[in-house]
């Protein structure tokens, strides 16, 4: 069994104008400060980090190691997800989306999904340089809108997204297999990957491609009513990230999981730091463990009550109180005693003669 790497940091929440977060030089100082491990660095966040640079030059990526480490950090892992949402995109959201590219972009979904392809192959390449195995991204949407059947979706609809959202990840899911990333999907509400099921589906169209892995984050089930639990008993092959993220669901005679539009004070399923929420983070941490989870455990705060320093602060406690450090013997062992072959066979009552084939 393997003992969890962490605690890392997810900074995309964290990163602003202002210092300590307006750097990566300055974040790291705070981050390490705080206790963090390693920091997860969201690779469209120019104030941080120069994807397209990275990609081309080795120098480059030296000095961003060289950065986290004179804070005795490391990179944990990029993240893609504002380019992964941007490679598949509902006309429905376009002009919410084009927020996100250039001003040239606008306008253009054609172009923009370019653009967010090549972004993403970028960021593979940065992540190579880096000496990275993993890469975290959302996979897009093109059949949400349609999520639930009212009216009555028509014969087909589902799989022509499917098919064009596997048409449009295979390239750079062949990308990420040359350059040795695996490419994780957070499973996400409003992405099309958001459960199981749509996980499954995509995974089956783009041929069971070996670079095609998740990101995992219970509070994203928290939201949905999905059992987190038994989902790291089918997918824990695949999961090879984790953000830990707390969640609370309390449904009223109001609302439930869609949230009635409120506001996330006011929903029924609101996103809570460490310790505040629901989350199982024992069971977690345990099916982890036995499974050897290879990667980290990063935090994400995202909290519509308490502020970011005191989530992160109460975040790395969590997380180092979390971390199983896994046993190198059995518990048993005391009460072991050397055995042979021929006492093995009395105790079952067996010929002592080695039976045919048997040595």
């Amino acid at each position: 069994m393997k003992t969890l790497k962490g605690p890392s940091l997810h900074l995309a929440q964290f990163s602003t104008s202002q210092a300590p977060f307006d750097s990566l030089a300055h974040i790291s100082k705070w981050a390490a400060g705080h206790g963090f491990k390693a920091l997860q660095i969201p690779a469209w966040d120019e104030r941080l980090f120069d994807v397209a640079q990275a990609a081309q030059s080795q120098a480059y990526c030296d000095q961003i190691k060289g950065t986290l480490a004179e804070h005795g950090l490391q990179i944990s892992e990029l993240t893609t997800h504002i380019y992964g949402q941007l490679v598949a995109v509902h006309p429905a959201y376009d002009a919410m989306w084009d927020a996100f590219t250039p001003a040239r972009l606008q306008g253009r979904p054609q172009a923009r999904t370019e653009w967010a392809v090549e972004k993403m192959k970028l960021a593979a390449r940065a992540s190579a340089r880096l000496g990275l195995s993993e890469m975290g991204t959302f996979s897009g949407s093109l059949a949400w809108p349609y999520l639930f059947p009212f009216p009555q979706r028509p014969e087909g609809l589902i799989d022509a997204a499917f098919s064009e959202l596997a048409k449009r990840w295979r390239p750079i899911l062949n990308l990420c297999d040359e350059v040795g990333i695996n490419l994780c999907y957070e499973i996400h509400p409003a992405e099309d990957l958001h459960d199981g099921t749509t996980f499954e589906r995509f995974y089956a169209l783009v041929d069971e491609h070996p670079r095609c892995n998740i990101l995992f984050d219970p509070s994203h089930f928290v939201l949905q009513q999905l059992d987190y639990l038994s989902y790291l008993d089918i997918y824990h092959e695949r999961i090879r990230m984790f953000h830990v993220k707390d969640a609370e669901f309390n449904p009223t005679g109001r609302q439930g999981i869609y949230g009635g539009y409120s506001n996330w004070n006011d929903r029924a399923g609101r996103f809570r730091s460490l310790g505040d929420g629901q989350v199982d983070f024992k069971g977690i941490f345990s099916k982890l463990a036995q499974f050897d989870y290879p990667g980290w455990a990063t935090l994400e705060w995202e909290c519509c009550l308490k502020n970011q320093e005191d989530g992160a602060r109460e975040g790395v406690a969590f997380i180092n109180q979390h971390i199983i450090q896994v046993t190198d013997r059995v518990f048993d062992d005391f009460a072991g005693a050397p055995v042979n072959f021929q006492q093995i066979q009395s105790m079952l009552g067996m010929a002592t003669a080695p039976l045919e084939g048997i040595a």
